[in-house]
């Protein structure tokens, strides 16, 4: 019997030795990303050893600029860090800065084949880069950039199949909802992802689905290598790289198909993500107060074009706030020259620097008491974004800005043709 992917990356960074469901493998770490939370005061711990500076990523990300004191003296501990080991991949606030996930792919921090950790439950994000990337407590964090390895069980993998193209009125975000609400969570599960869909889809739309593997519980979320990841990534790193693929008789929990085709636009419902799925036609009309683009998952400059085409020549509804927050200062950058940004502005909405910002409630964007709010972001757990009283749905990119024209939750469709 073969590996599959996740199998194979897991056993080349270990002993080498054939992996299946149930074994523990321990495995050395390419790349260990810490990132402001890490270094709060309630969870540093003094580090007297490096195992490797040139394997370990600091990021100030989540409370950029510093949102209050704390986050304040975690950034200055961060800085005393990265100067006392001589670690040169450290993003600060300025040119750098961005999300630590869409750091990673960027950088080419994330190669194919490796090992990737970080304390940020999204971690996964780098799965779409044929990465084994997985978030950890501080505590293996700091073991991990102390001895250079970590470890893991094997769970079972999940395969899902991807045919077909997505019309232009469905994206990603739009197929985790379809995955989220027919099938539910992937607890202690791997996901994987792989078919002739791929050539159709670009990294950000990759990146997207790898993201949200965190929302359903799963271990690991693993694309296939093809053509478009391998050029992506040797355009951002001299680091050689082994990117893996299943073997052909690699063991699946279950085989998935899911026809691109076939997908609409679609919401998930306020307090949950898993079994709380919706076409957009049936919440549509639900009046906002808060519109948000932004996060690891949808801040991507391909979601920034998606809202600009549909805000074009439009204006925000009045009495309903639009905030848009860009992966990374790379992304807002490239957005400018693009004319972007001018188009998000002239149409009322607030662009904000590269941070977690009102993804996780932190600042730029908290909610307020009874707020609606329509996000493209990754979580909508109560009071996730702010007051716990807070209706938070999620949507796509596109979804969210036409719903921001309307000032209620509205379908795409008639924006984008």
């Amino acid at each position: 019997m073969g590996m599959t992917i996740i199998e194979k990356i897991l056993s080349r960074a270990g002993s080498g030795e054939r992996l299946k469901p149930g074994d523990l493998a321990t495995v050395k770490v390419d790349i260990a990303c810490l990132f402001d939370n890490n270094f709060m005061a309630s969870v540093w711990r003094e580090v007297l050893h490096v195992h490797d500076p040139s394997k370990v990523v600091v990021v100030i990300d989540h409370r950029a600029p510093a949102a209050h004191v704390g986050s304040a003296h975690a950034h200055s501990t961060a800085r005393k860090f990265v100067e006392q080991f001589g670690i040169k991949k450290m993003h600060d606030i300025g040119y750098d800065q961005g999300i630590c996930h869409v750091l990673m792919a960027e950088h080419g921090y994330a190669r194919p084949g490796g090992v990737l950790l970080c304390s940020d439950s999204h971690t996964c994000s780098a799965g779409a880069l044929n990465c084994a990337a997985r978030g950890v407590g501080t505590p293996d964090m700091l073991y991990a950039i102390t001895k250079g390895e970590t470890w893991f069980r094997v769970g079972e993998t999940i395969r899902y199949e991807l045919t077909g193209q997505l019309p232009d009125n469905a994206f990603m975000k739009d197929v985790f909802f379809q995955i989220a609400g027919q099938h539910g969570g992937h607890v202690s599960q791997n996901v994987e992802f792989g078919g002739p869909a791929l050539e159709t889809l670009g990294i950000d739309a990759r990146r997207t689905m790898a993201t949200m593997g965190a929302e359903l519980s799963a271990e690991f979320a693993t694309f296939e290598p093809d053509a478009i990841l391998v050029k992506y990534v040797k355009e951002r790193t001299k680091v050689s790289f082994e990117p893996q693929m299943p073997d052909a008789d690699a063991r699946y929990l279950d085989n998935r198909e899911i026809n691109l085709s076939e997908i609409k636009p679609m919401v998930a419902l306020p307090d949950s993500v898993v079994n709380n799925s919706a076409k957009v036609s049936d919440v549509a009309g639900t009046k906002l107060d808060q519109c948000f683009v932004g996060s690891c998952a949808n801040g991507t400059f391909d979601d920034l074009a998606s809202v600009a085409k549909v805000l074009a020549g439009r204006k925000v509804a009045k009495g309903t706030r639009f905030i848009i927050t860009p992966g990374s200062q790379s992304i807002y950058r490239r957005a400018v020259k693009a004319g972007i940004v001018e188009t998000l502005l002239e149409a009322g909405a607030v662009v904000t620097n590269s941070t977690c910002g009102a993804c996780g409630g932190g600042h730029m964007g908290i909610v307020g008491a009874n707020e609606n709010v329509i996000t493209a972001s990754t979580r909508n757990f109560k009071g996730r974004m702010g007051d716990p009283s807070a209706k938070i749905y999620m949507g796509s990119s596109a979804t969210v800005a036409a719903s921001a024209v309307e000032g209620a939750i509205a379908d795409p469709t008639p924006y984008l043709s």
